[in-house]
């Protein structure tokens, strides 16, 4: 599995123009900050994710993830397995509209930094459909996306689902100097979905978010999700030494 300790050098071959925008070293730097202490680090706290964002003070922190729960490709295509086995715990969490999607991405970037980085999950539908209505009330542009195989068949009338999609968005200025440090994340990321027992429908993979908080923020950060979830981003914040605040409606 790639990571941060086998980082390979750019070969001498690259000039030293080139080679700088694949530098190791982050120059962009997240400023001290004071929570509420309604908001502890790297702990669960059940709050719902609009008032958590609305407690945050601007402009501070490098990195956010955020995993919208919504119904839309069950809506559209109708796979009829809604509150029936595996669908059951998807069923059962609270569902967010369009409208409160695009709030939260733009609340997240109200409090991003400049050249701040959002991790968005999203399905195939929304892929192909587009969702740039999401981002209307925000300043993100998306730089990037990788898909995560996790060898596990899913939904399908037709082809059987075993990826997800995360879209890399940045906050202006848009840079990859001086701001992504860890440059052997593959654009497809094979990582099996492991349980760990807490039965989220949607955790996500560990080591990818970890790779990822390590390539866009330095150690001692802050690292934000304001729809928690299973808390994998705690755990893989803790991975890359890096601190979390997040929440989840049901932590």
């Amino acid at each position: 599995m790639p990571g941060t300790d086998n980082f390979t050098a750019i070969p001498d071959t690259f000039s030293k123009a080139t080679a700088s925008v694949f530098g190791a070293h982050r120059t962009i730097k997240a400023p001290d900050i004071s929570l509420p202490k309604s908001l502890p680090l790297n702990r669960r706290v059940q709050m719902d994710g609009l008032q958590f964002l609305s407690l945050l003070p601007a402009a501070s922190f490098a990195v956010a993830f955020f995993d919208p729960q919504y119904r839309g490709v069950l809506n559209k295509m109708g796979y009829g397995n809604e509150g029936k086995e595996r669908g059951k715990r998807r069923c059962s969490l609270p569902q967010m509209s369009e409208q409160v999607i695009g709030e939260f991405i733009s609340g997240i970037n109200t409090v991003l930094i400049p050249s701040g980085h959002l991790f968005l999950w999203i399905d195939k539908f929304h892929l192909c459909q587009g969702f740039s209505a999401w981002l209307d009330d925000s300043s993100f542009d998306v730089v990037d996306m990788i898909v995560w195989n996790k060898r596990r068949m899913g939904m399908g009338y037709r082809s059987r689902r075993v990826s997800e999609y995360l879209m890399v968005l940045q906050k202006p200025p848009r840079r990859a100097k001086g701001a992504w440090k860890v440059h052997n994340i593959p654009d497809v990321w094979d990582e099996k979905l492991v349980a760990n027992g807490d039965k989220s429908p949607h955790r996500k993979p560990l080591e990818l978010q970890r790779e990822l908080i390590a390539a866009v923020s330095n150690e001692e950060d802050i690292v934000i999700d304001p729809a928690a979830g299973s808390f994998s981003v705690m755990e893989a914040a803790r991975l890359a030494r890096r601190n979390f605040v997040g929440c989840d409606v049901n932590a």
